[in-house]
């Protein structure tokens, strides 16, 4: 296995949490805005585990919200890298929702957040330490 896909395996984040009523919109369901916190959260631990550098959000993308998450689901959040340019990643984001009460578990959301590496002076570096300028 090369340096980068160990990096890639080794980064995988995960987050449980449970939908509360503090969380849900008058639907009774997880508010897109809660999600998308709660994905870029996830997104940018994957992302400075990867590089262990100072990254930062420069954009999301193709966030789809393929079912409604229920009050009193648990949901698990996966960041996963999935694309590594000399500067950037790309983190995709998977939410699957289960109940709490059986085995049903389904994915529910997906989207991807682009990251970019910087100095202390918000200047784009390298992603990985010891690569090239």
């Amino acid at each position: 296995m090369d340096v980068i896909q160990q990096r890639i395996e080794q980064s995988e984040t995960h987050l449980f949490k449970a939908v509360f009523p503090n969380t849900t919109n008058h639907y009774d369901t997880l508010f897109g805005g809660t999600a998308l916190q709660l994905m870029d959260e996830v997104s940018f631990i994957c992302a400075t585990r990867f590089s262990r550098q100072k990254v930062v959000t420069v954009s999301t993308d193709k966030i789809d919200f393929d079912t409604a998450i229920p009050q009193g689901t648990i949901i698990e959040l996966i960041g996963r890298v999935d694309e590594v340019g000399r500067t950037s990643c790309v983190v995709k984001v998977e939410i699957y929702m289960e109940n709490m009460y059986s085995d049903e578990r389904q994915k529910a959301v997906t989207g991807y957040f682009t990251f970019v590496a910087v100095d202390d002076q918000k200047k784009p570096i390298p992603m990985l330490p010891g690569a090239r300028n």
